[in-house]
This record gives C-alpha cells, structure tokens and sequence, in this order.
C-alpha cells in the first residue's frame, strides 16, 4: 500500500494497533476506540465485568451481541472440522495452566478437563443458554473478528483504503477506483521465525484479504505451557510451533491459523478458501500449493 498520510497506533486488548489509510484518521478515531472498548467489555475473560466473565460465574440465558452469531458459527465449524479440538471452552484449562485473569503463570495440580460443547451451551430462540458456569475463550476467532469489524466500521465512515493490523493479524482493504494502477504489486509480509524475530521462514504478497499467525513461543511459559491447547484433551499442542492462515477475513484467517495446528494445509483448504503454512516441530514445513510467495525452510 502507499505510505499513507495518516496512522493510528495505540495498544488495545494486549496488543499493539497501528491503522494505516490514505485519508485522515481523526475523526473516525474515537468510534474505533469505543468499538474495540466495546468488543472487549462483551468478550474479554481477563476482566472482571465482561459478558463473558459473568457467564463464568453462573448459569443463564445470555442474549449476545450481533457479531457473536459469525463468531460462534466460526467456532463450530472449525470444532467440527477438528473432531473438537478447536472450541471456545477451553477457558478454564487455560486457567488450569496459569493463563487466567491474573497472569500467574501457575499450573494447577489435577486432570484437565475441556466440557463437551452441547453438553454446556446451545443456542435457543436468538439466545445462548448456559447449563452451568464456563469459562469461555475466544482468543482464537476474536482478535480477527475484532480487526474486521473496525475495517468495516472505516469503511462505513468512507475510509475504503486501509490496512489493519493489531499484534500480526492484517485486514487489507483496497478500493474499486477507474484510476487504480492496473498492476498492484501488493503488501509483502514476513513469516516470523518463532524462534527468532529477527528471521523469517519465508515471505507472502497480499493485495487484499487478510493475514493472521499464531506460534507457541508468543504467550509461552515453563518448559511446556503455552496458549495454544487441544480441546480434546485440555493440553498445550505439541507438533506444530508456527502457522499463517491467509483467508477473506480476519476472523476466518485467525480461526484457520490456529486450526492449522490440528490439521494440514491441504485438508483445510477442502473446506475453507485459504492459503496457508504451518512450521512443524521438526522444523519442516508444510504449505497450500496455491501459496503467493516464497518459503525458506
């Protein structure tokens, strides 16, 4: 994209924002506050008066806001296409571990135990109802969904040209103009060595769409804790180290990437219109054919 004449940066949800665009952002700039304030006071388990928080403290029928039926239909069909192994309920293991609210860092003694998805919660008449207080986490769909919906909010607000990108997870958005160059070279990005920064496993040309990547050395701690868990059995996966899902959206991109950690490239894009890589343990990796770059490794 052009370097553009105004940017937002800020930091929001744990992470660092920076908003790219060919016009001025001022204006607009106080909606996505509030939207990201907003998304984050309904979604969060890391405060203590989120929707989300309250769930976890008692059973109920929970009326959701309008973005939660994209995010919950994401989730399902990413647990069903990994026999379970992706699901918003790993909230309390992830607890278990030592990733809660307080950032302890301490594993809990005793067996993990992720609840089956219908045995917990089910939607009824427009509504989720909670059989018993869980821990929800949709740390792996709601940081992309999050980027779309402030992509769609400076679309809406006549910002047509934009990059957004909170911690890694990119929205492209390019406008259909008469005096577009008829050959856009695109938006190159770096596929970050996870066990080094400064490096990278090889490069991507996006010219729309997003990106998103998730790796095990991001929210990692001990020998063997780390943010990514296998909902089948409540523990930190142990195969792959690093993804990158590149899709139509963000949510879509941030679901994939983590579903990379369950499945192969090619058995995703069966189901899903994505391209993506994957970085196994043994430090081989494994790519969609379709890939619009170059891989190093």
């Amino acid at each position: 994209m052009p370097s553009s004449p105004s940017h937002l940066a800020f930091d929001a949800i744990g992470t660092a924002w920076r908003i790219d665009a060919v016009v001025p952002l001022d204006e607009v700039a106080p909606e996505v506050h509030a939207l990201i304030d907003r998304y984050d006071r309904t979604w969060s388990r890391f405060r203590d008066d989120s929707l989300v928080a309250e769930i976890g403290r008692r059973r109920g029928r929970w009326r959701l806001p309008a973005e939660a039926g994209a995010l919950l239909g994401l989730y399902r069909r990413l647990h069903d296409l990994t026999d379970g192994a992706v699901s918003p309920l790993v909230g309390a293991a992830l607890e278990h571990h030592g990733y809660d609210a307080g950032y302890s860092l301490r594993p809990s003694d005793g067996p993990v135990v992720v609840p089956a998805w219908d045995s917990v919660m089910r939607p009824e008449r427009g509504l989720l109802v909670v059989d018993r207080p869980v821990v929800l986490d949709v740390g792996a769909l709601g940081k992309g969904q999050l980027v779309d919906l402030v992509s769609d909010l400076l679309v809406a607000r006549g910002v047509d040209e934009h990059v957004v990108d909170a911690g890694g997870d990119l929205r492209i958005r390019r406008a259909d103009r008469a005096d577009a160059a008829p050959e856009d070279p695109g938006m190159r990005v770096a596929l970050e060595h996870p066990d080094d920064p400064a490096q990278a496993i090889g490069v991507v040309t996006l010219t729309g769409g997003a990106i998103a990547a998730s790796a095990v050395n991001r929210r990692a701690w001990g020998a063997d804790r780390h943010h990514v868990l296998d909902a089948r059995t409540g523990e930190p996966t142990r195969d792959v180290v690093a993804t990158w899902a590149i899709a139509p959206t963000a949510m879509e991109a941030d679901g994939l990437a983590t579903a990379l950690f369950f499945l192969t490239p090619s058995a995703i894009q069966a189901h899903f219109p994505f391209r993506g890589v994957r970085l196994l343990a043994d430090g081989r990796a494994q790519a969609t054919p379709d890939l619009v770059g170059a891989l190093f490794t």
